[in-house]
């Protein structure tokens, strides 16, 4: 069983009369060492490796100087202005933002998304008078964007994406746009298979119904145009497309800021307007908040200026490079391995496979064998490296999802070698199997009545329940569970689980 290091006692939550500095840092630095590397290359979800020496210290010391500097109010702490128009303005300048484009530091893509939504939904109702918005997205557009909806009440429209090529479809996304209709979205790229949208003719669409459109290049959007500088094809998805209203770009990505960085680019300042919030309608100090934040430290911003400020232009294009690199070697590898299958054209720097049950002579085709891909994950875990999962989704299939850094470069051969040895060693293994009487029980199943007893239950089944001593070793028999089951009562379950994690003791 894996270490829970989210597990304290009841005596922990209190706060002891004082501790020694050295005493405190040393338990800070063995907590970490249940936790996935973030550096190293092997660890291909959740973190962006530039691979360069010097930079994570470059960002602390940068933080570090900033820390104690509150990012609320800009004329008592004008440097904060400096910083962000400094990074605002290279975005800008990277996806060809036409003069008067205005944007939005922020801390992370979903707070850039959330904040692109709300000004769609009050630019809708401001000049076109919509009361109950709708928001066109295909259906692999990033999660945040359902959260952004259910935040600020907007009704999701979901379109479904091309089953081949992974892309939305661009005459189904126009035909979704109706009167109530406030943003269209496009991905460059979508994360869950690394394909770029056809951004082009979604953008025109939403200007022929004078819609504004959303591209979502949290992760393309500081890699796409170096890729495109260092000589490979990018086709247009940016500013430079008339129809692109609204662009976000987190800088945490391939910017390779520390976490908590990311930029909302608007093609004008009369959009950006309805970005911000402001109240005067109280006794205190005036308030303006352009995010959804008002107190933060300006440490974050500090770091990734520091960060863009010293990789510069030539080194971001030789990053690209790298990580073009390092792709092309995977997925040559991957491409000829038994079968493997690779989603969609992988465009950057993520990749998705799954793993196909081989076809037979009678002519049965191969299909997708998840209990083998989770096990294949499982076992590329004890060999140290980490592959996301991602479960099935309206006919997509189950895949494990890989994200390429520069720093994976040394280590693709590697993963490549590991990988046939731990797909064999996964054939050998049971297959995972979900109780058919559960599964027909799920079916009947409310989420919004069920008990806490009833998900405890469930939950308990899973591997996941209170006492079970943390996740369990292998993954594949609780995912293989929850691809089977509904996915609303999926949801209800995993905020169960993640609720449990974060708990006090029971007194």
């Amino acid at each position: 069983m894996q270490p829970d290091p989210t597990a304290s006692t009841e005596e922990a939550h209190a706060l002891p009369a004082g501790r020694p500095a050295a005493e405190i840092l040393t338990e800070l630095k063995a907590l970490r060492t249940a936790d996935a590397p973030t550096r190293g290359g092997r660890t291909f979800a959740y973190v962006y490796d530039a691979g360069r020496e010097g930079l994570d210290e470059l960002a602390a010391e940068a933080y570090a100087a900033y820390a104690t500097v509150n990012g609320l109010d800009p004329t008592v702490f004008p440097s904060v202005a400096r910083l962000e128009n400094d990074l605002v303005g290279a975005a800008a300048a990277l996806l060809g933002a036409p003069p008067g484009a205005q944007g939005t530091f922020t801390s992370g893509g979903t707070e850039s998304i959330l904040l692109a939504v709300k000004t769609a939904r009050d630019h809708a109702r401001s000049t076109r008078g919509v009361t109950d918005p709708q928001l066109v997205l295909p259906s692999t557009a990033h999660a945040a964007f359902h959260k952004a909806a259910a935040y600020l009440g907007l009704e999701p429209v979901v379109v479904p994406v091309d089953p081949v090529t992974y892309k939305a479809n661009p005459t189904a996304m126009a035909a979704a746009i109706t009167p109530r209709t406030a943003l269209v979205v496009a991905s460059a790229p979508s994360y869950a298979h690394g394909v770029i949208d056809p951004v082009a003719r979604i953008a025109e669409a939403a200007a022929e119904h004078e819609v504004l459109c959303h591209v979502d290049a949290c992760i393309g959007g500081w890699l796409l145009p170096y890729l495109r500088r260092s000589g490979r094809t990018v086709e247009p998805f940016d500013f430079s497309l008339p129809g692109v209203t609204s662009v976000s770009v987190d800088l945490h990505k391939y910017g390779y800021a520390d976490k908590g960085a990311s930029v909302v680019l608007y093609r004008n300042a009369e959009l950006r307007r309805h970005q911000y919030f402001a109240h005067a309608g109280w006794p205190g100090y005036p308030v303006v908040n352009p995010t959804v934040q008002g107190t933060k430290s300006a440490g974050l911003l500090a770091q990734a200026w520091a960060v863009l400020q010293h990789i510069g232009e030539d080194g971001y294009t030789a990053l690209a490079a790298r990580v073009a690199e390092a792709s092309d070697h995977l997925l040559e590898g991957l491409r000829t391995t038994p079968d493997i299958h690779i989603l969609g054209e992988p465009e950057a720097g993520l990749v998705a496979f799954t793993v196909l049950t081989p076809a037979t002579p009678d002519g049965t085709a191969a299909t997708p064998d998840l209990s083998l891909l989770l096990h294949l994950a499982d076992e590329m875990r004890v060999h140290g490296w980490y592959l996301q999962p991602q479960l099935s989704f309206d006919g997509l299939p189950p895949n494990l999802h890989l994200t390429l850094t520069p720093a994976t470069v040394d280590r693709v051969e590697a993963l490549l070698t590991d990988l046939p040895e731990a797909l064999t060693t996964a054939r050998t293994l049971p297959p995972v199997t979900v109780d058919p009487a559960l599964t027909d029980l799920a079916a009947t199943l409310d989420p919004d009545t069920l008990t806490p007893e009833d998900v405890a239950g469930i939950l308990a089944f899973a591997g996941l329940g209170e006492g079970s001593g943390g996740l369990p070793e292998r993954m594949a028999p609780v995912l293989f569970l929850l691809d089977a089951l509904p996915g609303r009562l999926k949801e209800r379950l995993l905020t169960e689980f993640v609720g449990s994690v974060f708990r006090l003791g029971t007194p």
